[in-house]
């Protein structure tokens, strides 16, 4: 006498959350490159980016359900929702972490050492031509106090060097840092003050921040201040606080070898 086997039905769930799991993470690196290439606007670059997230939630909803009837029902297709479920959360890992950012940082996207007085971003021909004819808003110094907290290492430099030997230290770490150096003002003037202006680019999607160094000459020395700007949105997750800190602790190991 022949036992008679039936095999449990197919989650559709679980298929369909493998489905919707590895489309999620074509759209998004489909968005990725066209922002990050410039083949697009910022904005609908993050538009796409938007898509791949919803269905990222999508995906990983139907993976849940998927566990829900494999686990009541006894139907097959653990594997592909276990599939389905990762995919999804390698989609929603990077928002996830920046929406973490949002809400333990503070909301802004312009970030100085001087927050009474930063330093001005340049208006001239060239500079303008490099940032594409943007200028960053300056910002009044109620606003900047959030950043007092949030991002207690970003201090003026003080530095036991000349004005023109400091800004040259500058542009040695600008460089050393990749950003592009847009134009640098040697100190003089009346208030023997030098400059430098850059503009660096955000990791993954290469959006353009700029950037102002600003030499000012003292008794002793020369103080160092430096202002970060995000060109796109409101939030800029800690990425200028994390430039200028690079900024600090590059130029602080090339002072100290500069002054041997």
């Amino acid at each position: 006498m022949r036992r008679l086997i039936v095999e449990e039905p197919l989650s559709q769930a679980a298929v369909w959350s493998r489905r919707v799991g590895w489309f999620a993470l074509l759209v998004a690196a489909a968005g990725v490159l066209l922002t990050r290439l410039g083949l697009v606007e910022w904005f609908a670059g993050l538009s796409v980016i938007a898509s791949a997230v919803a269905l990222a939630l999508v995906a990983l909803a139907l993976a849940v359900a998927a566990f829900v009837f494999i686990w009541q029902e006894g139907q097959q297709g653990l594997t592909l929702a276990v599939r389905g479920a990762v995919l999804a959360l390698v989609v929603l890992g990077w928002p996830a972490f920046l929406g973490f950012k949002a809400v333990v940082l503070p909301r802004m996207n312009d970030i100085s050492t001087d927050i009474l007085d930063p330093p001005a971003f340049s208006r001239s021909a060239q500079v303008l031509a490099a940032r594409a004819g943007h200028v960053p808003r300056e910002i009044a110094a109620d606003e900047r106090l959030p950043q007092r907290d949030a991002y207690a290492d970003v201090v003026p430099i003080y530095a036991e060097l000349s004005p023109e030997d400091a800004l040259s230290v500058a542009e040695r770490v600008a460089r050393t840092l990749g950003w592009d150096i847009a134009e640098v003002r040697q100190p003089g003037g009346r208030t023997g003050r030098g400059q430098i202006d850059a503009v660096d680019h955000t990791f993954l999607l290469r959006f353009p921040d700029d950037i102002v160094i600003r030499v000012t000459p003292r008794a002793e020395g020369t103080r160092v201040d430096v202002r970060s700007a995000s060109r796109y949105g409101v939030h800029d997750f800690g990425v200028n606080a994390e430039r200028i800190a690079r900024f600090i602790t590059e130029f602080e190991l090339q002072a100290r070898a500069a002054q041997f």
